[in-house]
């Protein structure tokens, strides 16, 4: 396989990335060195480790893995969709002034854990095709990685831009962009 084929792969693979990190910043004030490095290092550090773990698991399991992959994506982006949801609207609800809320940070703890799962969950696929063509992973995850971490900093300063110039809501638009994402997941998986 061809490094330019390897590189369409990689981009093709890190825009769920890039989707979440801009859906999922728009609410960091500030948005600091240290979220963007959280958030590329994992998001890449996973796309990098799930072709190795698709190509090592290989011809074995792939139908069972086909069945289930874009429920999972969609649940894990769904759940944490869902809270950002709920946490834009709790303020509202509760009466809170804007200052006295402080926004959950994605770039920590689950949320962290459970973005960068459901947006690498196609790359075990994508690891499992190369283990099938007999092509080298370690090049393919190397590029992946790389490429997703670029494009997720990207992202990510994309996002503080666009959550600086809509305001409070943001965190609403942000869930209902990572709930969009997971539907899209669910729907092409169909198709």
């Amino acid at each position: 396989m061809g490094t330019l084929t390897v590189c369409a792969i990689a981009v093709g693979l890190a825009m769920d990335a890039f989707s979440v990190a801009v859906a999922t910043s728009v609410t960091l004030r500030p948005l600091t060195g240290r979220h963007v490095f959280r958030f590329a290092f994992h998001f890449g550090l996973f796309q990098a480790g799930m072709p190795l773990l698709g190509w090592l698991v290989g011809r074995t399991v792939t139908q069972w893995v086909e069945t289930w992959d874009h429920w999972l994506a969609f649940g894990l982006l769904a759940l944490v969709g869902g809270k950002a949801v709920v946490d834009g609207l709790r303020p509202m609800a509760e009466g809170a002034s804007e200052g006295a809320r402080a926004p959950s940070d994605p770039t920590r703890g689950w949320s962290l854990l459970l973005l960068s799962l459901a947006t690498s969950i196609d790359a075990f696929a994508v690891g499992l095709s190369l283990a099938w063509l007999g092509s080298s992973i370690w090049l393919a995850a190397v590029v992946i990685g790389l490429v997703t971490a670029a494009l997720t900093a990207t992202g990510m300063y994309l996002g503080h831009l666009l959550g600086s110039r809509l305001g409070h809501r943001t965190s609403i638009l942000g869930g209902l962009v990572l709930i969009a994402i997971g539907m899209k997941i669910l729907i092409e998986s169909h198709w």
